[in-house]
């Protein structure tokens, strides 16, 4: 009864979980739509720090949320901006952690030249208001390379005719690096050259080049859009080697001919610029050393002149060195009699030094020598018997309580001690006496050299008058008696002369005057 009054409505829906709803509407859009071509512009861009790439692609009235995988992204050919005018291509899909459905794009090209020209006014414009473009921060072209660098395909006329360029101006050595000039790897293959080429070490065993040249002829916006990468354009700017763009014709413009030191419009226009003519440079050395060699034998020559008539003006060397000779001749006519005045002088000098000196001072100080000497060898004696008394008494002390064989042994020792001090004693005895002799025969010497009679003995006399030594014309006046002596004997003079008897020789050393 129950069940049939129940009046509640029927439900006959089928029931499904969230995953099977979302595995459903997968299948269905993925189905129905597959691979797509969608142009839009792109809105908010957003690279995760795995390497994906998450975007939307916009019109006036919708949104799609997109995604490129990271192994996709590095492989486009132009990375999407924001803004940009695209028409991208790949599959719609959902993501049904957050119930949305996306696009996942295989590729993403710009919609037309347009787009692409928009783009690239935006890049030139952020890289100008980095001062990329400062013509300051441009560097010189080296005049004469030694290594240039060309960055380019291998194949193509444009490395043929920079090498016949090279060859026919001024050979030089080249490296090139072969790079993509168009498509997805033409930009970090660029990138990675001028890079490449900064990493040489100067000098090793691949040198580094001194110039290098990016070129590539002419073409499509699309062909050398590698050349307007963001990355190519900040290699060449920090590149340290200075860098020669060469892309494309001479009205194809890429950002990489704004930011290198300098453009050339073509591939063999560059080849040019890097070197000069080597032709013209030996004519022009030929010339300059023309010019050099005539100017120097100009110069010479006036030179040579100038010194002609400057000498005729001069005097003759004679005439110069007369006053000079005849001032010679008076100051040598001058030197004999300067030379016995100087030497009298001198000689008057000395003896006034001497006279003070007396024999008897030098005799004085040896009889002390002597006494002290005399004094000093008996104090000698005495010291070593002494020693000798109290080293025989300390043996004696110490052998009462030796054996016979100790004894024996310490008395060997002492008695050799006793010899050594003997003998040292002795010895140092006998260099003091020496020593004190030869000191006193230096002072005998000295007296007989500082005495008068040495005088005497070069020629010189002594006036006396008695004991006392009469030394100017006042005292030889006064005087009652005097005596002359010389080197032999001693002669009175005047009065005194008649009435003494003959005199008798001096010894040597022993004048009158300290005769007793």
């Amino acid at each position: 009864m129950d069940l049939l009054e129940d009046d509640t409505p029927g439900r006959n829906e089928p029931e499904y979980t969230v995953s099977e709803i979302s595995g459903a509407v997968k299948r269905t859009i993925e189905g129905e739509f597959g691979r797509v071509r969608i142009k839009g512009e792109v809105g908010r861009v957003m690279i995760a720090r795995s390497g994906h790439v998450y975007l939307d692609l916009k019109d006036d009235r919708a949104v799609l949320a997109s995604i490129i995988w990271k192994g996709q992204a590095a492989k486009l050919a132009v990375q999407p901006e924001e803004g940009m005018e695209v028409v991208a291509i790949g599959k719609l899909t959902t993501f049904p952690g957050q119930s949305k459905y996306q696009m996942v794009i295989e590729d993403i090209r710009p919609a037309g030249v347009g787009a692409l020209m928009a783009m690239l006014e935006k890049r030139k414009k952020a890289l100008e208001a980095e001062g990329l473009f400062d013509p300051a921060r441009k560097k010189p072209i080296p005049y004469l390379p030694e290594i240039i660098g060309v960055i380019t395909s291998p194949q193509g006329a444009v490395i043929r005719d920079i090498l016949h360029r090279l060859r026919d101006r001024f050979p030089r050595k080249v490296l090139i690096w072969p790079v993509a000039v168009q498509g997805e790897g033409c930009a970090p293959q660029v990138t990675a050259a001028i890079e490449g080429f900064n990493a040489m070490t100067p000098g090793g065993s691949l040198p580094r080049p001194d110039l290098i040249i990016v070129a590539r002829g002419g073409g499509s916006i699309e062909d050398l859009w590698g050349f307007n990468d963001e990355s190519v354009a900040r290699a060449a700017a920090a590149s340290d080697i200075p860098l020669i763009s060469a892309v494309g014709h001479e009205t194809d413009t890429t950002l990489i001919d704004y930011v290198s030191d300098i453009r050339a419009p073509t591939p063999t226009a560059a080849a040019e610029i890097a070197v000069p003519v080597r032709l013209d440079l030996l004519a022009t050395v030929d010339s300059y050393g023309a010019r050099m060699a005539q100017a120097l034998s100009g110069m010479v020559g006036a030179r040579k002149q100038r010194l002609a008539d400057l000498s005729r003006a001069l005097p003759r060397a004679s005439e110069l060195t007369q006053t000079a000779r005849q001032r010679f001749d008076l100051a040598g006519g001058r030197l004999d009699a300067s030379l016995k005045a100087g030497t009298a002088t001198k000689r008057l000098s000395f003896e006034k030094a001497a006279s003070p000196l007396r024999p008897s001072i030098l005799a004085r100080q040896t009889e002390r020598m002597t006494a002290r000497l005399d004094q000093a060898g008996g104090r000698l004696a005495v010291a070593l018997e002494r020693r000798a008394e109290r080293s025989r008494a300390q043996f004696d002390r110490v052998s009462g309580g030796l054996s016979l064989k100790g004894i024996q042994r310490d008395l060997g020792l002492q008695r050799d001690r006793l010899a050594r001090a003997t003998r040292t004693a002795s010895q140092a005895g006998s260099i003091q006496v020496k020593s004190w002799r030869d000191q006193m025969e230096k002072l005998d010497r000295l007296r007989e050299t500082l005495g008068y009679q040495a005088t005497l003995e070069r020629g010189y006399a002594v006036v006396w008058d008695g004991d006392k030594v009469v030394t100017n014309s006042t005292q030889a006046k006064k005087a009652t008696t005097l005596e002359v002596q010389f080197k032999d004997a001693r002669i009175p003079v005047g009065a005194a002369a008649k009435a003494a008897p003959k005199p008798k020789p001096s010894k040597p050393g022993q004048p009158g005057l300290f005769d007793d």
